[in-house]
């Protein structure tokens, strides 16, 4: 579908852009960057090509998911109007790559030795055909807890390790009058929520098989079915003003102390720095409880497009201020995330960041990294929007039960093959 849509663009591109003699010294980026936390990330990039002499000309998206953006993206694209770079998840980089639109950056890759410090997962994502069409951003990883340490102590919390644990301490911060679980009513949200309950339902193994493999037998299991139980129990929990609520408004709540707790990716860190919150004295970090050994990532990357020749220096100096050592610290203590390449120093980072790195080492070697199937990295995005669309009915009410649930999965996920 994509290829269609996007056939013959890269001429038309290149005739948009011939009229420019000289090289563009400006950086056109499609993103959906708009929370506090994650402008205040983007800044340090700005910052570093403005020290190239590289303007940077923001086309922004709002929206947590990117689902958005993305449509814009389209439109841009097959108009031949390419950005020098978009803010793009695994499976969409693919696509472009496929319908032969990305830019070739195989050359600075291998000048600043790409390959040696990214992980596999990512470069499964970034490299296509043996080419870099992309240059990853950080590594976030989604099953984490996010807690206001005031109100656990009130209520006398410690960390849960179970999920029995986990209903415990949101019962004791229901009967203290706080509300327990912060969640924003978006389907990206829900499914988000929903990765780490399967995981925490099912084990490493079980999420593997049902949300990578998408096994059919996985899929129909009663252990899916219980991973539904579970996923309604935390929606007891929730506020009943919950729907359409976007995600940092979701952490706001727990900033504030309005709410106990978040259940979201390490992006919400980011808030908590921006807010001039400090891990361990205002806020509390732990893995989605029965996750802790694996991590469920997803990863934001620069797809980078085949823009005409005067806008590629431009385009090249992105990418290596990208994965430049300095970059990839700085910008990832400020956005929540941890680098994407694995030589960079955990020094600057604060104890979540520096949990999240070493939790991304041992995953990455143990065999328990997993794609986030809400995140575009379990599968194709068909098949991630026909999961979340599910999730979210169920959240919402619109399928009553767990039996109906799965079977609704299987076959959503069936037709989106």
């Amino acid at each position: 579908m994509l290829r269609k849509l996007l056939i013959g663009t890269a001429l038309a591109s290149g005739l948009a852009f011939a009229a420019h003699a000289a090289d563009v010294k400006e950086v056109q980026m499609l993103h959906w960057w708009t929370s506090g936390g994650e402008a205040a990330a983007l800044n340090v990039l700005k910052g570093d090509l403005a020290k190239e002499g590289y303007a940077w000309k923001d086309v922004p998206v709002a929206g947590g998911g990117g689902d958005a953006a993305m449509t814009a993206l389209k439109a841009m694209v097959a108009a031949g109007n390419y950005p020098t770079a978009s803010q793009m998840l695994g499976y969409t980089v693919l696509d472009y790559a496929a319908a032969g639109v990305m830019g070739d950056l195989t050359e600075t890759a291998k000048k600043e030795g790409w390959d040696k410090s990214v992980p596999a997962a990512l470069q499964k994502f970034s490299v296509y055909e043996g080419k870099w069409v992309a240059a990853p951003v950080n590594v976030h990883s989604v099953n984490w807890l996010w807690i206001n340490k005031a109100v656990m102590d009130k209520i006398g919390g410690t960390e849960p390790k179970t999920f029995d644990d986990f209903v415990a301490l949101l019962d004791k911060a229901k009967a203290a009058g706080v509300i327990p679980l912060a969640l924003g009513g978006q389907n990206w949200q829900e499914a988000t929520m929903f990765d780490s309950v399967v995981l925490s339902t099912g084990g490493p193994e079980f999420y593997k098989k049902a949300f990578n493999d998408l096994d059919d037998a996985s899929l129909k299991s009663d252990t899916m079915k219980k991973s539904f139980d579970n996923l309604a129990k935390l929606v007891t929990y929730v506020d009943p003003n919950f729907s359409g609520r976007d995600w940092n408004l979701a952490t706001a709540m727990v900033i504030k102390g309005d709410a106990l707790v978040q259940v979201m990716g390490d992006w919400a860190k980011g808030e908590f720095h921006a807010a001039n919150k400090t891990p361990g004295t205002d806020f509390l970090c732990y893995r989605f409880p029965g996750t802790d050994g694996s991590v469920i990532y997803n990863s934001d990357m620069f797809g980078m497009f085949n823009v005409p020749d005067d806008r590629k220096a431009a385009q090249i100096a992105l990418a290596t201020a990208t994965l430049s050592k300095s970059f990839q610290s700085a910008f990832n203590v400020v956005k929540g995330s941890v680098p994407a390449r694995t030589d960079v120093p955990d020094t600057d980072f604060d104890a979540c960041g520096k949990k999240g790195i070493a939790d991304l080492k041992a995953a990455n070697e143990g065999g328990t990294l997993f794609g986030s199937l809400a995140q575009g990295y379990g599968a194709p995005p068909a098949v991630a929007n026909a999961y979340k669309d599910v999730v979210s009915k169920f959240v919402h009410g619109q399928i009553k039960t767990s039996d109906e649930a799965v079977t609704e999965l299987v076959k959503a996920i069936d037709d989106a093959k």
